[in-house]
């Protein structure tokens, strides 16, 4: 089995009941959260949920995930995590085989989301700053890639689209991408930024004001949807990009990371092969070097 990004929530909620843990008022995040129940014991006691970083962990049964024995267990986190994150709001706003899909960002988030939208039979459409990541994004299944920085590519897809994920994690000018959007269309912020948190009071607003919006936001999904993801992705062959590295390289990736992620890989910890007492006591890394937080968030 597996755990995606919650270990625990009330259960009884009509969030809940309608399978949307993740907006649960006392859902328990999988890292960095406080066990309000019991179910999601932390070690020592009263502490936080520590996520990946353990080799133990104590989590509902609800929250255990099914991982079919054909799928490889290292690909099965990333799907977790990064496959329920595209594929929530793709279910949210109901893509079919007659949707084009546009992901702007060829990360580990958009590669996996180019790779899911093929899989539904959605037309994609990757969107990059320019058409250096060409290769990439067709080998990654794309029909079509549009460069954002030429005018003439933006033009050419200008109102073809009827979901925008956008998976820039940083801030930037979302509003460019509004023009490519069809009549009716979403773009779905899915970075942590400024626009993220407008997203989010301007869909409050909607729910009170019966306007619609066209630029919305989204994080997680519930378990419905995330074993749906993970049934999807091991019918149809589908894999992340990942590298499988050694816990005494974490600090060494979070550094790579923050600079930037040109691969889109999805990076796996062993934990059962070097989170021990051994690799601990030796451990001497130095803390990751992390640039300024541009979302002030």
């Amino acid at each position: 089995v597996g755990v995606g990004c919650m270990v625990d929530a009330c259960l009884q909620c009509k969030e809940c009941l309608a399978g949307h843990e993740q907006k649960c008022r006392k859902m328990v995040q999988t890292y960095n959260m406080k066990d309000w129940s019991g179910r999601a014991k932390s070690y020592p006691e009263g502490g936080h949920t520590l996520g990946g970083y353990t080799n133990k962990m104590v989590v509902h049964e609800k929250f255990s995930i099914v991982i079919p024995k054909s799928y490889p267990l290292e690909c099965a986190g990333p799907v977790l995590c990064s496959g329920i994150t595209m594929y929530e709001p793709m279910k949210t706003f109901g893509v079919t085989k007659d949707s084009h899909v546009g992901i702007v960002g060829l990360g580990g988030l958009g590669g996996m989301g180019i790779k899911l939208a093929k899989a539904l039979g959605c037309k994609v459409s990757a969107i990059t700053r320019s058409l250096a990541k060409e290769k990439m994004a067709k080998d990654l299944g794309a029909d079509n890639v549009v460069a954002s920085s030429d005018n003439d590519s933006m033009l050419a897809n200008e109102k073809s689209m009827d979901l925008i994920l956008n998976t820039i994690p940083t801030g930037h000018n979302w509003s460019a991408y509004q023009g490519l959007l069809k009549k009716g269309g979403k773009q779905c912020l899915l970075g942590i930024h400024s626009g993220f948190a407008a997203a989010m009071v301007a869909n409050q607003i909607r729910r009170f004001s019966f306007t619609d919006c066209t630029v919305v936001n989204s994080m997680i999904g519930g378990i419905k949807n995330t074993e749906e993801v993970l049934a999807l992705c091991a019918k149809n062959n589908i894999y992340p990009e990942v590298e499988v590295i050694p816990v005494a390289k974490l600090n060494e990736v979070y550094t790579m990371l923050d600079a930037a992620n040109d691969s889109g890989k999805r990076y796996v910890l062993d934990i059962e092969k070097t989170l021990t007492d051994k690799a601990l006591s030796s451990y001497s890394a130095a803390p990751p070097t992390l640039g300024p937080n541009p979302s002030n968030l």
